[in-house]
């Protein structure tokens, strides 16, 4: 089963509390999720990244997301297939970062409805 990586800051998380549209569809599916994030110990605290209903993955900027190697860490630290992978985020630089990799990404406008996330999770689940 494939596995959706959320980014935290600006994608799952808004003004320090979940974004619940973005939640509630993520929990219409079974898959398992990971939130991905740059963000150091004081920063999970100041962003709200805390308590958070998935798992937190963070390399505390060593590197960001927008460097290759935070996903080949990411991959090699869990043994993840990249083909079970399925990435939401909405920093374009850590998009590319991704696809770079062969992981399927979904670049994530919180100004769109969902309705495109929930098409994209379809086709790739």
């Amino acid at each position: 089963m494939k596995i959706i990586l959320v980014d935290a800051w600006n994608t799952l998380i808004k003004n320090k509390n979940l974004d619940i549209d973005l939640y509630n569809l993520l929990e219409r599916f079974e898959n398992r999720k990971i939130i991905l994030t740059n963000a150091n110990n004081n920063e999970l605290i100041d962003y709200g990244i805390v308590e958070m209903p998935y798992d937190v993955f963070s390399l505390s900027h060593d590197p960001n997301k927008d460097d290759v190697l935070y996903f080949k860490l990411f991959i090699k630290k869990h043994n993840f297939s990249i083909n079970n992978l399925i990435y939401i985020e909405h920093n374009q630089e850590a998009v590319k970062s991704a696809e770079s990799l062969g992981i399927k990404t979904h670049h994530y406008n919180s100004k769109d409805s969902t309705d495109k996330l929930h098409q994209f999770l379809l086709k790739n689940i």
